[in-house]
C-alpha cells in the first residue's frame, strides 16, 4: 500500500503531521513576508543602479528554483524532515549573509544572502506536498489547505517582527535579519517530529513516467500552467508594493501594513479553500483565483490612495490561493507514488522559474519605466494580462478535453 493512498482510517498520523507542518509554516514562515517587505527597501539603498533594487528579492526566487530539484530528491532519498532542515540551516545562513552585508553596506553580500535565503523557500514550498503525503484521497485537498492556512499566523508575525527589529540597530534592517537567523534554528528542530514514510520506490530507480512523459500529461501540464501564473503574478505585484506604496509618499510602516494584510488574505481562505475543492471541483476553484488576480489588477488600475493598495493586495492573496492551491491540489492527485520526487521538483523548478522571471521584471517595471511610481505601478499590473489569458486558455482546453480513463 503506498503513502499516497492510505485509507481514512490512517488520516489520524495525516492530521498529526498536518499540525506540525502549520506550527512550521506559522513560525519559519513568517521570514518570507519579512524579506519581501524589506528586502526591496533596503536593496535600494544599497544598489549601484535604483533599477536592481528588487533583485535580492529575484534572487531568494532563483534560489528556491534552483535548489527545488535537488531538495526534492533529498527529501525523497533521505525523508522530508532532512530535506526541511536542510531548508532552515540555508535560511538561516540567509539571515547571517544578509545581515552581514547591511552591516558593510555591500550589496553584493546581500544578495548572495537572498540567494541562500531560496533555499528556506524552496523547502517551505514542499509544506504543501508533505502534507499530502499521508493523506486519504479525501482528506487531501483539507490538509493542502490547512498548512498553507499556517501562513496566516505568519502574516500575523511577520510585521510585528518587522515593526520591532527595522529600526532597532543603528544600521537599518539588520535587527530584522538577525530575527530571522532565530526563526529558523529554533524552528528546524519540529522537522524532527515529523512521521511520514518514504516511497518504496527510490527517485532514481526509473519507475513511473519520465520528466518529459509527466509534463506532455495534459492534467499536469495545464496544473503547471496554473501554478506557475498564479505564483509568478502573485510575486510579480507583491515586489513592487512596498516600492509603490513609500513611492507613493507613504511610510514603510504602510507597506508593511499592507504585505501584511496581502499575505493574510493569502492564507485566510485556506481553511476552507479544500472543502470548496471537494465541492466544486478542482477546476472551477482554479478558475475563480485566475478571475480574482484579474479583478485584483483592475483594483490596482484605479488609484494609488491607501485603500487601493489594500484591496488589491488584498485580492492578489485570495486569488493566489485559489489558483495555486487548486492547481498544487490537481498535481497531487495526478502523480504516482514512485514519481513523487521527480514531478514535485520539476513542478517547482517551473514555478519558480516563472517566479524568477517575475520578480526581475517587477524592479525593471516599477523603477526603470522613466515614469513616477505610479506609473510604473500601472505598468506593473498591466503586465499581469497576457498571462492570465494565458492559464484560462489552458483550463479551458482541459474543461473541453475528452475524460481520460
Amino acid at each position: 500500500m503506498t503513502a499516497t493512498h492510505l485509507p481514512p482510517a490512517s488520516d489520524t498520523l495525516a492530521r498529526r503531521n498536518v499540525v506540525i507542518l502549520i506550527i512550521a509554516q506559522a513560525l519559519l514562515g513568517a521570514q518570507m513576508p519579512v524579506i519581501f517587505t524589506v528586502a526591496g527597501l533596503a536593496g535600494q539603498s544599497l544598489a549601484p543602479n535604483i533599477c536592481w533594487a528588487t533583485l535580492p528579492i529575484t534572487l531568494a526566487v532563483l534560489g528556491s528554483m534552483l535548489t527545488a530539484t535537488p531538495l526534492s530528491a533529498l527529501m525523497q532519498r533521505y525523508g522530508r524532515a532532512a530535506g526541511f532542515v536542510v531548508g532552515a540551516l540555508g535560511g538561516a545562513a540567509g539571515g547571517a549573509l544578509g545581515a552581514w552585508g547591511l552591516w558593510e553596506g555591500n550589496f553584493i553580500l546581500f544578495c548572495l544572502g537572498a540567494f541562500c535565503s531560496g533555499i528556506y523557500m524552496s523547502a517551505q514550498g514542499f509544506f504543501r506536498f508533505a502534507a499530502a503525503d499521508t493523506a486519504s484521497d479525501a482528506f487531501r485537498p483539507r490538509a493542502i489547505s490547512w498548512v498553507m492556512g499556517g501562513g496566516l499566523l505568519s502574516a500575523i508575525l511577520a510585521p510585528v517582527i518587522v515593526r520591532n527589529t527595522a529600526d532597532a540597530w543603528v544600521i537599518p534592517f539588520v535587527g530584522s535579519y538577525i530575527a530571522i537567523i532565530v526563526l529558523n534554528l529554533v524552528g528546524m528542530f519540529l522537522f524532527f517530529a515529523l512521521r511520514i514514510p518514504r516511497p518504496t520506490a527510490r527517485v532514481d530507480s526509473g519507475q513511473g513516467r519520465s520528466r518529459s512523459e509527466l509534463i506532455r500529461t495534459p492534467v499536469i501540464a495545464v496544473s503547471m500552467i496554473c501554478a506557475t501564473v498564479s505564483y509568478a503574478l502573485m510575486n510579480l505585484v507583491m515586489t513592487s508594493s512596498p516600492l509603490a506604496v513609500v513611492g507613493c509618499g507613504y511610510q514603510t510602516a504602510d507597506a508593511s501594513n499592507i504585505v501584511s494584510a496581502h499575505v493574510l488574505a493569502m492564507y485566510l481562505p485556506s481553511f476552507f479553500t479544500g472543502h470548496l475543492i471537494a465541492r466544486f471541483g478542482v477546476e472551477k476553484i482554479i478558475a475563480t483565483g485566475l478571475f480574482i488576480l484579474a479583478g485584483a489588477g483592475a483594483v490596482a488600475m484605479t488609484g494609488v490612495q491607501l485603500e487601493h493598495f489594500y484591496a488589491a493586495l488584498i485580492l492578489l492573496g485570495i486569488g493566489w490561493n485559489f489558483g495555486f492551491i487548486g492547481a498544487t491540489t490537481m498535481l497531487t492527485a495526478a502523480q504516482r507514488p514512485e514519481e513523487r520526487g521527480r514531478l514535485q521538483g520539476l513542478n517547482d523548478l517551473i514555478v519558480f522559474g516563472g517566479v524568477t522571471l517575475a520578480s526581475l521584471s517587477s524592479g525593471g517595471l516599477m523603477n526603470c519605466s522613466g515614469g513616477s511610481p505610479q506609473t510604473g505601478w500601472q505598468l506593473v499590473n498591466l503586465a499581469m494580462l497576457p498571462f492570465l489569458i494565458l492559464a484560462g486558455g489552458a483550463l479551458i482546453w482541459l474543461w473541453l478535453r475528452p475524460k481520460e480513463a
